[in-house]
């Protein structure tokens, strides 16, 4: 094999690729000589420099673009949370709206307000709570401890009433723990419930039941009833007499008669046994009043007239064995006066006396007068002004710095100035005068005056470079003693006051549909796929075939090079010519 043809061999087995070859080196290891030739690498690396100098461009003109990109996205985030102040501050229920109620006794009545409230005083007199009835059992030793065997009836208001047994085998309990499950669910064959719930409740004394009703209010008071043939009041002693109270008796009668006999203050036990005894149709009981004894005590004895026939009463049973029950506390309403205006409540959580304010009464003091003023809630209407201003600083911030000249001075001493990426986008330009203008916005009453017309009677300025700044004093002041204007001044009369100005100019960029800023930022990127998919489309094309052209080229070039010695000595050799000898 030839010289020529162990290179072309070699040459054909090498790619052609950005990977070095030195043909020369290659050629002088084959021949033995050694002469100065072409670096193929080098050369072909040179020449599609060169040719890629538009695709530098087009690379420089991408990268600005996802500059421009990122700028606008900053820019637009900016904007959308201004955008999303100035609806915080166009609307009902916002902060401009949030109420605050101060009251003068806040150990007796507070309150809250729901936004929108009017605001105002009222004057409020607590005359007496609501109360949530209650009853508890006599005192057993422990929660198990078997139960003497004896029945009662719990009856709510409603009228639903369940009857419970109690005793070993029974189906109510056979101590206090069986008998609360038994109470707790409870329901009638129509699925109705008492309303109550039953616990035990113990102390180093023993355990007792307590009932419980579900809800405060007179309207949700129960009664308990033990069925007894005998029932014996507690002592009154010498001088004492009855208070004000209720007793209902179901009597001995078929079927059952119910009534109740009201006592009054300072009455005594005969003047109540003749009370019951005159109830007609007749209860089937009869009253005795006894005493007074050695003591001057006197009591009052219920039994049942034919002597077995049990009938009911709203009262601990006396009867030996029994599981007798003391009503702790009488289910009430809460009673009071709402601006002289008397109103009754089953909570002591009372809505609807003030349209949008809701009571907490904590305590009663009848007679006593009590203040409530609702207020604009300056806190959070503050926090909301200076969060539409600390978010308009970082926009305008952000389109500021795209205006700002940047000066370069270059090793040659050459400067040159330039400005953001986004200088000459008409997006952001437009955006700057929107912002601007808006600021001037005058709030001027179809009726009336008003105290706050424009930013600067809140105390909010603008400085040489865009930004705002704020007044605390001013804006607290106007806050605090113009709530109204101030609400009027951003929401105007139909809530189209400055916020919905503000908003609408916005809203031209921000709209997710067809926004300035999606509309930008669609085409730039539509801009920078363009040119990636040329810069691909020129690399693979016309590259890729320079850079296989150019190799071949200057690798045939680098072969006639090193051949070039070897054809000059064989030409000489012909013509007689001799390099060693000088031919003069």
């Amino acid at each position: 094999m030839s010289s020529t043809s162990s290179i072309n061999s070699l040459l054909s087995s090498t790619t052609t690729t950005n990977t070095a070859v030195s043909l020369s080196s290659i050629l002088a290891a084959e021949s033995g000589t050694s002469t100065p030739g072409i670096d193929v690498t080098s050369a072909v690396a040179a020449a599609i420099y060169a040719d890629r100098a538009p695709e530098r461009v087009w690379q420089a003109d991408v990268t600005t673009l996802s500059t421009q990109t990122t700028a606008l996205t900053a820019i637009q985030t900016a904007t959308e949370a201004l955008a999303t102040d100035m609806q915080n501050l166009n609307t009902l229920t916002g902060p401009l709206a949030a109420r605050t109620v101060a009251s003068s006794n806040s150990s007796e009545v507070t309150a809250t307000a729901a936004e929108g409230t009017t605001i105002g005083q009222h004057t409020v007199v607590v005359n007496s709570l609501a109360a949530t009835g209650s009853w508890y059992s006599n005192l057993e030793a422990a929660p198990t401890t078997t139960l003497a065997t004896s029945s009662f009836t719990i009856t709510n208001s409603a009228g639903v009433s369940g009857t419970f047994s109690t005793g070993s085998g029974h189906t109510g309990g056979d101590n206090l723990t069986d008998l609360a499950a038994a109470i707790n669910s409870y329901q009638t064959s129509d699925g109705k419930t008492l309303g109550v719930t039953a616990t035990v409740v113990s102390d180093s004394s023993g355990s007792r039941l307590a009932i419980i009703a579900d809800s405060s209010g007179a309207a949700n008071d129960f009664s308990i009833t033990v069925p007894t043939t005998s029932w014996t009041a507690p002592t009154l002693a010498s001088g004492d007499t009855l208070g004000a109270n209720n007793i209902t008796i179901t009597g001995a009668t078929t079927p059952p008669t119910t009534a109740t006999v009201a006592t009054t203050s300072g009455e005594t036990y005969a003047q109540l046994a003749t009370a019951i005894n005159a109830v007609t149709p007749s209860l089937g009981v009869t009253a005795t009043a006894t005493g007074p004894d050695a003591s001057g005590n006197t009591g009052l004895m219920i039994t049942s007239t034919d002597g077995s026939t049990p009938f009911t009463i709203n009262e601990a049973s006396s009867a030996a064995g029994s599981l007798g029950f003391t009503q702790a506390v009488a289910g009430a309403d809460a009673s009071l006066t709402v601006d002289g205006v008397p109103v009754d409540s089953a909570s002591n959580t009372v809505t609807g006396a003030i349209p949008g304010v809701s009571l907490s009464l904590l305590s009663a003091s009848p007679g006593s007068q009590i203040t409530l003023a609702v207020g604009s809630d300056t806190t959070q209407t503050s926090t909301a002004i200076n969060q539409f201003v600390t978010d308009y600083n970082t926009a305008i911030g952000l389109v500021n710095t795209q205006f700002n000249y940047t000066s370069t001075t270059s090793s040659s001493g050459t400067t040159t100035s330039s400005q953001g990426v986004l200088a000459s986008d008409p997006t952001v330009v437009s955006l700057q005068s929107a912002m601007e203008q808006a600021l001037n916005y005058v709030n001027t009453p179809a009726k009336g005056t008003t105290t706050v017309s424009t930013l600067s009677d809140l105390g909010i300025t603008v400085g040489d470079d865009g930004t705002l700044s704020v007044d605390s004093t001013t804006l607290n002041n106007a806050l605090t003693n113009n709530p109204t204007d101030v609400q009027n001044f951003f929401e105007g009369a139909a809530l189209n006051g400055f916020a919905n100005s503000f908003y609408n100019s916005l809203n031209t960029f921000t709209s997710p549909a067809q926004g300035a800023f999606k509309v930008d930022l669609s085409g730039i990127s539509s801009s920078s796929a363009s040119l990636t998919s040329q810069i691909n489309d020129f690399e693979s094309g016309y590259i890729a075939s320079q850079q296989t052209s150019l190799t071949a080229d200057f690798s045939a070039a680098e072969i006639a090079l090193q051949q070039l010695p070897e054809e000059t000595q064989q030409l000489n050799a012909e013509l007689g010519f001799n390099n060693n000898s000088s031919n003069g």
